[in-house]
């Protein structure tokens, strides 16, 4: 790092911001763009490469040059104790009264997410992380400005986990040698700095969720990353725990390896499920005879799915480390003989995981915590507190192909329709700074949003028949989003559609539809519209 280094923060300040971003936080910030900030971007380059060999016919398969850490007899550092129970972890963003809800919720683990539940504006990511610095200090409290109810923690919250954004996100309020840095260093240094000591002391630690990584290149930075702020404040190796999202097809062929390359910290993989089949999309985009049917029908019980959930536990289990299973988007209703069926859907879900040997599971809703809770107590038993003996060893290898086998179903117009509907409400709504939306009964963010757009625009370029025996095309595409725009016009009235970002969310949609080439996150073009409205 040269003398002439600077970290500049660009916008104006948030309440709270000073003492948040105090000199020793900015002082590791710049020893860790110093160090490391340099590195993400041949790490996204080797994806680009990556994607253009599987374009070019390569499908994805396990590296032979890996194949010893494959087939090698190794295990990871450990779990901590307040770990290795995660029988069910609710998600959410950071919103203060969000982050009491979810400690507070009957479930082992919180999820903060600044990920796919965050529309990053830079207040909404300062408040975030003061919101977990005043949880972790166990002096966190909200009253809601038109009802008075107050939210405070009760007295044995969840264990807290911390989801940093991906590194294809930049942070572009704040400047390392004028470049906006890595929106990962700067969510994972400013939740370390300010809480790990108050975290050790607790008997707890600072642990995170780590998503969107494609191989063990990228895992092996975040090791390096991990070992260095460990040495820095001369912590023992590996007390900083994360959870890697196995959410890209990518990935699912180098579990073993991103395990290997995080071994003193990693704890845990999990099935980041949404992700998963919106990655599905996007890495075999080429290719017409792996085209997915309508998104409902594309359920964990589709062997693509279910080999992808099998031998993530298998690995995991093989080296010590928990396997969680997915994210259920469903939301409980008011009226008792739909909530009966959704709860019947959740029961389901979160059985096929515990049979499959899944050491727990996600919800978005606390109203669905005490149903997935009883399964995984129900499968996991008093005598144990997670499902690390359920080693899959009898089952048959699974190979590339099964991870790649195309998922039969309809594309039918109501299919269709729905994903135009969702993915412009989405979007609206996280071009307004809310990033985690329920519509039609489930809990949406980018993930479910992106498979939404993805679906049409693979529809689009593989001239997909529907049921109707209609061909989908731009035109019709373009038909549906004017029809679609009349209609939550008409749900949410005039006035409210006047004052949202309905006609901007709709340009955006339009825009990253019909781009020649599948756009890598909607995300992206959506944060340089957040940038505009700042």
């Amino acid at each position: 790092m040269s003398l002439e280094s600077e970290l500049l923060i660009l916008d104006s300040e948030v309440d709270g911001q000073q003492a948040l971003l105090s000199d020793g936080v900015k002082s590791l910030l710049k020893a860790l763009c110093g160090r490391f900030a340099a590195e993400v971007p041949q790490l996204l380059a080797n994806r680009k490469h990556k994607q253009q060999s599987i374009d070019r016919g390569e499908l994805p398969d396990f590296l032979q040059q890996t194949k010893s850490i494959r087939t090698g007899d190794w295990q990871i550092r450990g779990i901590p104790k307040d770990l290795q129970d995660r029988r069910v972890e609710i998600t959410g963003p950071v919103d203060r009264k969000m982050v009491i809800n979810g400690l507070n919720a009957n479930a082992k683990v919180f999820m903060a997410d600044f990920e796919d539940s965050l529309a990053p504006t830079w207040n909404k990511v300062i408040q975030g992380q003061i919101n977990l610095r005043d949880a972790v200090n166990g002096d966190i409290s909200y009253t809601h400005p038109e009802t008075g109810k107050h939210y405070k923690l009760d007295d044995d919250p969840a264990v807290l986990i911390c989801r940093v954004r991906g590194l294809h996100m930049l942070e572009q309020h704040v400047l390392f040698d004028g470049q906006a840095i890595p929106a990962a260093l700067f969510d994972f240094c400013v939740y370390f700095y300010n809480n790990y000591r108050k975290l050790l002391l607790k008997g707890s630690g600072p642990y995170f969720y780590i998503p969107k990584l494609e191989n063990h290149l990228e895992a092996r930075w975040w090791a390096k990353v991990f070992a260095f702020v460990e040495q820095r404040f001369c912590l023992q190796p590996g007390t900083i725990k994360c959870t890697c999202l196995i959410e890209t097809l990518p990935a699912v062929f180098e579990m073993d390896e991103i395990l290997y390359e995080l071994r003193s910290n990693i704890v845990a993989l999990n099935c980041g499920r949404w992700d998963y089949i919106f990655s599905y999309i996007k890495t075999l985009n080429t290719y017409s005879d792996r085209v997915l049917p309508d998104r409902q029908s594309v359920t964990m019980d589709k062997p693509f799915l279910s080999a992808y959930s099998r031998l993530l536990v298998k690995t995991c289990h093989k080296r010590g480390a928990l396997a969680m299973g997915g994210m259920s988007a469903l939301i409980p209703s008011h009226d008792a003989e739909t909530n009966k069926k959704i709860l019947d859907k959740v029961k389901k879900d979160k059985q096929l995981e515990a049979r499959n040997g899944h050491d727990g599971t996600w919800i978005a809703h606390p109203g669905l915590a005490d149903t997935a809770m009883a399964i995984f107590n129900e499968y996991i038993g008093e005598d144990h507190v997670n499902q690390l003996h359920i080693t899959r060893d009898v089952d048959a290898p699974i190979h590339a192909g099964e991870l790649l086998v195309p998922s039969r179903g309809e594309r039918t117009e109501t299919g269709m329709r729905l994903n135009v509907s969702i993915a412009l409400q989405y979007i609206e709504s996280w071009l307004s700074g809310n990033a985690c939306v329920p519509i039609y009964g489930l809990m949406e963010d980018a993930a479910t949003a992106e498979i939404c757009r993805a679906s049409i625009w693979q529809w689009i370029k593989h001239k997909q028949k529907l049921t109707s025996g209609v061909i989908v095309t731009r035109s019709l595409f373009k038909k549906m989003l004017f029809e679609a725009l009349a209609e939550v016009k008409e749900q949410v009235g005039v006035d409210r559609f006047t004052h949202g970002q309905y006609t901007q969310a709709a340009v955006l949609l339009e825009q990253i539809t019909l781009a020649d080439e599948l756009v890598d996150f909607l995300t992206l073009p959506g944060y340089s519209m957040l940038l505009a409205k700042d």
